[in-house]
């Protein structure tokens, strides 16, 4: 059992939220104030003392999947359940960006269910874990004209089709780690179409190939790698089994030697802890930014936990701008923001 301990809270403030209802997966929370647990010292190099978390846009069934375009200088985000794209700039705030993002209607035993991570690759196009149509694709419009035209990256492993892809990674070499649960298929784990009997975490080559990397993980979610590429961090939204864990990575890219990086089962459905393990970002100073009960948990690379930002809702995921000077936050039906020591 891990006890934190706590010497000092950090302020935050959030004005303009409703009280609302918490939902993620069967779990239902009071709302909480929003604020900042710090647990450790250390956590003084990249969080703020005087941090203030900030509401950006409102209103949506799930944000989910945020990621920054550097290159336009603004965040997109998904809304899973109304199979939308949102987008974020500083000046304009939240607008519509695409529709539909994920469920374009391949087969009529599909759900509705949009896109949930986002990347952008190493060619600047858009790429989307699209939870309805069960597979991975690129926009192929320009990001700043977009266009709900897609070319699937893959769609099945073993001529069987994915659950629905969650959330991925690149590896600087383009190959592709990502994680695929039940979560965007009708009955999840139960739905008579599901044609896998397990969830995975594959790699998709930058050769074409995919590759089972593990199958022992229920409800693989989050995936981020190290800055050096030496190991991985998959969250297991399992409200059974709560917990990230840490991967090697091979001279192959294969992951091996897993084990529990840090445990949170036992927080599961506590009051003022809504949210399971979910999506993550890895800062380049090496602390990882890992969305779970309560909020989005601050870690070192050796599983210490240095502080958590407390959004008051299931938190699904998080990136960072460019300059790693905010980190973004979707929570439930939500965007927020808070301000990063940057030095």
């Amino acid at each position: 059992m891990f006890t934190l301990p706590r010497f000092s809270i950090g302020n935050a403030v959030l004005s303009g939220i409703s009280a609302s209802l918490i939902f993620f997966s069967s779990f239902i929370h009071a709302q909480s104030s929003p604020s900042i647990d710090i647990y450790d010292e250390a956590a003084a190099d990249i969080i703020l003392k005087d941090s203030k978390i900030n509401l950006l846009g409102d209103g949506y069934a799930w944000s989910e999947g945020p990621v920054w375009v550097e290159s336009g200088d603004f965040l997109l985000f998904s809304d899973v359940p109304n199979n939308k794209l949102y987008k974020y700039q500083k000046d304009t705030g939240v607008t519509e960006y695409l529709t539909p993002s994920g469920a374009t209607g391949i087969s009529p035993h599909d759900s509705s269910e949009g896109s949930n991570g986002l990347l952008i690759n190493a060619d600047g196009k858009l790429v989307l874990m699209q939870h309805g149509d069960r597979r991975i694709s690129i926009m192929d419009a320009p990001l700043d004209n977009p266009k709900a035209n897609y070319i699937p990256l893959t769609s099945k492993y073993q001529g069987k089709r994915y659950n629905s892809p969650n959330d991925a990674v690149f590896h600087s070499n383009g190959d592709l780690y990502f994680t695929d649960p039940p979560y965007g298929l009708k009955l999840q784990r139960k739905d008579p179409h599901k044609a896998l009997d397990f969830d995975g975490i594959y790699r998709l080559t930058r050769e074409g190939e995919v590759i089972l990397e593990d199958k022992s993980i229920l409800y693989p979610n989050g995936i981020i790698l190290s800055a050096d590429e030496s190991f991985a961090i998959v969250a297991a939204s399992d409200s059974d089994d709560a917990k990230w864990y840490k991967f090697d990575l091979n001279e192959k890219g294969n992951l091996v030697n897993k084990r529990v990086f840090f445990d949170v089962a036992e927080m599961v459905g506590q009051p003022n802890e809504p949210g399971l393990p979910d999506g993550m970002v890895m800062h380049s100073k090496g602390y990882i930014f890992a969305t779970g009960p309560g909020g989005v948990w601050v870690f070192d690379q050796t599983g210490k936990a240095l502080a958590k930002i407390r959004t008051g809702k299931a938190t699904a995921n998080c990136t960072l701008s460019a300059d790693e000077k905010t980190l973004y936050m979707t929570a439930h039906d939500t965007l927020m923001s808070v301000e990063l020591v940057s030095n």
